[in-house]
């Protein structure tokens, strides 16, 4: 079986070969201009579960959608995104270096939930899986904070740090799955691989 990740993150790519699954890219434009059917931008009053699974789901369908537009060879489209809940506020990936190191502020010392949603769809069906997992982080000097957002790390990841990187010298606890928190949850992964190949 052979699939298509509608992802950039080369994070998601590693994982992917970990479970020994052939897969093509399937890019969508990057922001400032991402196409609307895959937005990343929250709804007012949405809560991080709410979100992740939406925009996972947008995601695949999006991606199912070009594969149809592009003339492309007709292949599931696997797709996930992954936010981070503090205290019921959806934190996203940081802004710019000023944000990054304020958003790891409010993360030190402290436990925050990690959602990461998978959807898979191919043309006749969507369906997705949610990982729910928990992160604790030691407190952290300004000092750390500027030195880690120097290493430019924390850019282009939700809640600004990488469990797999120079972040994992933060985190004193996590419950729930570790490739969840990175972005691609294996388990549900190939739960879902086995019911779009017809073996589950």
């Amino acid at each position: 079986m052979r699939i298509y990740l509608a992802s950039r993150s080369p994070r998601r790519r590693e994982l992917l070969h970990q479970l020994d699954i052939a897969f093509d890219t399937l890019l969508f434009r990057a922001p400032p201009r991402e196409d609307s059917d895959v937005s990343e931008e929250a709804l007012t009053g949405e809560d991080a579960e709410s979100y992740v699974v939406r925009v996972a789901r947008a995601k695949a369908r999006g991606g199912q959608q070009r594969v149809h537009w592009r003339h492309l060879v007709a292949q599931p489209v696997l797709s996930a995104d992954t936010t981070i809940d503090l205290d019921g506020e959806i934190i996203g990936k940081p802004a710019d270096a000023e944000d990054a190191q304020d958003i790891l502020r409010r993360l030190a010392g402290r436990s925050h939930r990690v959602l990461t949603c998978i959807a898979m769809a191919d043309g006749e069906r969507l369906e997705h899986r949610l990982s729910v997992s928990e992160v604790r982080f030691a407190p952290l000097s300004d000092d750390a904070i500027r030195r880690y957002v120097a290493s430019a790390e924390p850019m282009d990841k939700a809640g600004a740090y990488a469990i797999q990187g120079r972040a994992a010298a933060f985190i004193t606890e996590i419950r729930g799955s570790y490739s969840g928190i990175m972005g691609l949850p294996l388990y549900e992964t190939a739960e879902l691989l086995k019911r779009f190949s017809g073996k589950a």
